[in-house]
């Protein structure tokens, strides 16, 4: 009989345990997606006088499944606002820690057949909108130098 009391107090130790580690670690939390922009110079291959390409990197490689750009004035006053540039992918996008503004990205297509990202404004701020699975992130930038 004495065993029966020490079985139980080690199961619901156990038990307490596991469930302090599940609340209390970040071993089965998903790391928030954590996004930078930069100009991306390739060398000076692009010095056009004009603005140098727009590079994207993330913290962990993604696999997205949608990628939106829209003015952030537009999105302040319109929770619809127009997108500037908006690709999305089905099924197959190649997991990726970055990509430059506008151009294409293995595995995504125009979300509007044809329709290619437009320029951006110097004067205005720009919020990135992106979905990895059900994971989402945004990042707000603007194309003052860093």
């Amino acid at each position: 009989m004495p065993k029966r009391p020490t079985t139980v107090l080690l199961v619901l130790s156990a038990l307490l345990g596991g469930i302090l580690v599940y609340n209390y670690a970040d071993w089965f939390h998903r790391r928030p997606i954590q996004i930078t922009h930069r100009f991306h110079a390739f060398g000076g291959r692009f010095d056009t006088g004009g603005v140098a390409p727009l590079m994207f990197e993330f913290n962990a490689r993604l696999k997205l499944t949608s990628v939106k750009v829209v003015p952030l004035c537009d999105l302040l006053t319109n929770k619809f606002a127009h997108p500037i540039w908006h690709i999305v992918s089905d099924s197959n996008s190649v997991p990726t820690r970055g990509f430059l503004y506008g151009m294409d990205v293995p595995g995504m297509r125009p979300a509007v057949a044809g329709i290619i990202a437009e320029p951006l404004d110097p004067t205005q701020k720009y919020r990135l909108l992106i979905e990895a699975g059900s994971l989402k992130a945004q990042h707000d930038f603007d194309l003052a130098p860093l």
